[in-house]
């Protein structure tokens, strides 16, 4: 499983579990061919909260606001340097990986903006 996926499961786990089932639209026989049937609904959820929920259970006081370093730790993922640099390459980072600033900023921002395309409810200010 890639860096990001293990990142967006342990934000959207718990509400993606408990989902509704998507409700039938169409009769389960037709003579007429029919549409592909639509995207499933994306299920939104409410970032901040979950990850400020966390936070307030942990016994670190972590930046996870800005900080990927932090983020990661308050998932209990793996914030080395290495696996860093492997979700940069994952999302296709063209800088130095050599855990710059500059390279952390970009790495959250990145992780916030596609943690909104798949679902997340995320503030403005935490986005590219």
């Amino acid at each position: 499983m890639s860096i990001f996926g293990r990142i967006k499961d342990a934000i959207f786990g718990k509400e993606a579990k408990t989902a509704p089932a998507p409700q039938a639209t169409e009769p389960a026989a037709s003579a007429a061919p029919t549409a592909a049937p639509s995207a499933q609904p994306v299920l939104e959820v409410d970032v901040e909260r979950v990850l400020s929920e966390r936070a307030t259970r942990s016994d670190q006081d972590l930046n996870w606001r800005s900080s990927i370093v932090d983020l990661m730790k308050l998932l209990e993922l793996d914030s080395s340097l290495g696996e860093r640099q492997e979700l940069a390459r994952e999302f296709g980072y063209t800088g130095e990986l050599d855990g710059s600033a500059e390279m952390n900023i970009w790495l959250h921002k990145r992780v916030m903006t596609e943690l909104a395309r798949n679902g997340g409810r995320i503030p403005a200010d935490m986005l590219d």
